[in-house]
């Protein structure tokens, strides 16, 4: 059974952790990345009962010494112990190879991995944001990757702590030889849906991750942000633009909430009380989570920008139009980077894209 760009062939609804009861050896998981992501999804897998390597930087991989908590918009809280370590030699005894570092750390973490990902039989997953991750992934591994989408906001919360604060469903590529991946993810209690369009859901994940550097720039948590139509109204410019851009590509995005993707600017400009009864519908929202664009400035790391915002200005290069608003965020957010101003009013952020 093949899926349509709105269903995969299954989908696996959310659950509570369940130690596996079929394998009688715990499943060998690496995951390549120990940021919010990367520790969530891990610390999740290991509370169901899979074996779970955590490759990082030593800064963070020194708070996990005590344990890895990981906490759920649910309600759901479990402390769990991880191996860790900063050797990518550690993928070499994995089933399961997680890569959740940023964009612009693909490459070098698939040239890391390359000597110790040999075996055809070892999954190798992508779940980062973006649209070129897997295929960049790919290269550098000298091997096929497998796409994936995680929709949640997690939040780090304290040393070793995290919290996933928004709602949403996993996305994997469909694949014959991902038993294993499935398998974990269900005895982690982690929904799941697969997808033979990864493409256009990595596109609309795209689309919707344009309001990270909104949120960064007002400095609000995404629910205060969300809640102003001011700021909507900039984030429904930059949708609308982008899809606009989609549409003269043919590339197709995927309807990944109840409202389709070409409703979701008009839907941003409705008055407060409206969009709060229409948001409601859509997607759970802890008050406190923020985008990881957010965190990034808190850390002073480099941004994902180029891959969000930036991605939509090459697309409009290559097609030889203009993308004024996507570019104009790109700016701020590099200036921001830079040190520049990071705390925008909903109109003061409208007119510095020219709205």
């Amino acid at each position: 059974m093949r899926s349509t760009s709105e269903s995969g062939p299954f989908e696996v609804p959310p659950a509570r952790p369940q130690l596996s009861t079929v394998r009688d050896v715990p499943i060998e998981i690496a995951v390549f990345g120990a940021g919010a992501i990367g520790c969530w999804v891990g610390g999740r897998l290991a509370a169901g009962g899979a074996n779970v390597t955590l490759i990082g930087r030593p800064r963070v991989l020194d708070e996990l010494a005590g344990g890895l908590t990981v906490s759920d918009l649910d309600g759901d809280r479990f402390t769990v112990k991880v191996t860790t370590t900063t050797e990518a030699s550690a993928a070499a005894r994995a089933r399961i190879v997680i890569v959740t570092v940023k964009s612009a750390q693909t490459e070098d973490a698939g040239k890391a991995l390359a000597p110790f990902v040999t075996d055809r039989a070892t999954l190798v997953v992508s779940l980062q944001n973006g649209v070129r991750n897997t295929r960049t992934l790919a290269t550098a591994l000298g091997r096929p990757a497998l796409a994936g989408m995680v929709p949640w906001n997690v939040v780090r919360r304290g040393a070793a702590t995290y919290h996933r604060g928004s709602s949403g469903t996993l996305m994997i590529e469909h694949s014959e030889i991902a038993s294993e991946l499935y398998e974990a993810l269900g005895c982690a209690g982690l929904g799941f849906a697969t997808r033979d369009d990864m493409d256009a859901v990595q596109w609309a994940k795209l689309v919707m991750n344009l309001n990270n550097a909104i949120n960064a720039l007002s400095g609000l948590p995404l629910r205060e942000e969300l809640s102003q139509r001011g700021y909507r109204r900039v984030l429904a410019a930059a949708q609308r633009e982008a899809l606009g851009l989609l549409a003269k590509q043919r590339q197709p995005v995927a309807k990944l909430t109840p409202l389709p993707p070409r409703w979701m600017p008009r839907a941003l400009e409705l008055p407060d009380a409206v969009f709060r009864v229409l948001a409601k519908k859509m997607i759970a929202i802890d008050p406190h989570a923020r985008s990881s664009m957010w965190d990034d400035f808190e850390a002073k790391r480099p941004t994902e920008i180029d891959y969000l915002q930036g991605e939509v200005v090459r697309l409009a290069d290559t097609l030889g139009v203009q993308a004024p608003v996507n570019r104009a965020l790109v700016k701020l957010v590099r200036a921001a980077e830079a040190g520049g101003r990071r705390a925008f009013s909903s109109a003061d952020l409208a007119g510095a894209v020219n709205l």
